[in-house]
């Protein structure tokens, strides 16, 4: 039975907002309430989904979901959630099978962990300092050289110069590492995720075909929220007037109001996703196009695993899809067995030869 465009647009309604992901290596995590699903692609062509559930603690504890400190709570939540993804798809693709080296089991037998553990600790804050000293410490410095070289001072502006430079030395990192062959195709899946979405909301059958005809750039990305972030930072900073003379005081001071930004900034993206008017369309542009960089178009297969992981995150919708999943990983297997089969029978034949002509297979 064919559904009239009331009963369709009440439906994208409901939809908008129900989920969100992130692209991982050599696939796409996506979320929708409780459940999490991520889904990866195999060497083989396969797709590997693992599927979990992350309750958030705003459920728990009704305290949490206070305006501005639902966003510091969210953020954080996000961000452990992105480590499991991250764990998870380097699982998938195999990263973690190889026989570890006397230093992995050196790590293992002293720490207990799995080699991959301790880089992610490691990277994480590297990450974090790099990030600090990139978009913090440096437009800081660079403010007051532009005044010394000036020779003028200049006041009130120095913040917004700062700011400015922040922004350009974020957009500068990005154009960098899209660059890169792997990030590039993580960049890939990012659309491949946000094509999903976007189909999923419309109403649309959700298939790779429909999914490729729409946008790439989504206004509810974590690129934009980490774009409008910087724009509520330069305003609170503007108003608080922190101090110049030492660079390493004025970061001390800031450290502790990034709570506050990324709580503003979070109820910055819960407003514009509820009310579309001309106002924030505006106010989510630049968020916009900062997904150019971001953001690649993604192949039919990249939508392949993006649609799999929404519909895997969304058992209750999409009911047949695990068995539909299941069939299809069976062939694979059965595919890849034969494969395996054939090269044994190769390898055999290939010994029995070298004994035929004499010669010592060992």
């Amino acid at each position: 039975m064919k559904k009239d465009k009331k009963t369709e647009n009440k439906e994208s309604c409901c939809r908008i907002g129900k989920v969100g992901g992130e692209a991982v290596i050599e696939g796409v995590m996506m979320r929708a309430g409780e459940k999490y699903a991520v889904a990866c692609r195999r060497e083989d062509n396969g797709i590997t989904i693992t599927e979990d559930k992350c309750i958030s603690l705003r459920k728990k504890y009704k305290i949490l979901n206070i305006p501005v400190v639902r966003g510091v709570v969210g953020m954080i939540e996000s961000m452990i959630l992105s480590f499991k993804a991250i764990n998870i798809a380097a699982e998938s693709m195999g990263l973690e099978e190889e026989e570890p080296s006397k230093f992995e089991k050196w790590i293992n037998k002293k720490f207990g962990k799995s080699i991959m553990d301790i880089i992610m600790v490691i990277a994480t804050v590297l990450g974090i300092g790099i990030a600090l000293l990139l978009f913090m410490w440096l437009p800081s410095l660079c403010t007051k050289w532009i005044e010394k070289l000036i020779g003028t001072q200049l006041g009130n502006w120095k913040t917004l110069i700062e700011g400015v430079l922040k922004i350009v030395i974020f957009v500068a990192y990005l154009l960098i590492v899209s660059l890169m062959k792997d990030i590039k195709r993580t960049f890939e899946y990012h659309g491949a995720e946000h094509k999903s979405i976007f189909c999923y909301e419309s109403g649309v059958e959700l298939t790779p075909e429909n999914a490729a005809k729409f946008k790439r750039f989504h206004p509810r990305c974590g690129t934009a929220f980490l774009f409008i972030a910087m724009i509520i930072s330069i305003l609170i900073f503007s108003v608080l007037r922190l101090p110049w003379d030492n660079t390493f005081l004025r970061l001390a001071v800031k450290l502790p109001l990034i709570p506050v930004i990324v709580g503003v900034g979070f109820e910055f993206i819960m407003l514009t996703a509820k009310h579309d008017n001309w106002l924030t369309r505006i106010l989510v542009k630049p968020g916009l196009w900062m997904q150019r960089i971001t953001t690649r178009e993604p192949s039919i297969e990249q939508l392949e695993v993006a649609i799999a992981a929404l519909k895997s995150a969304l058992p209750d919708e999409f009911p047949e899809f695990k068995e539909e999943h299941e069939k299809n990983e069976a062939k694979y297997k059965k595919a890849d067995d034969a494969v395996s089969e054939s090269e044994d029978t190769n390898e055999i034949q290939s010994d029995t030869e070298s004994d035929d002509n004499g010669n010592n297979p060992s």
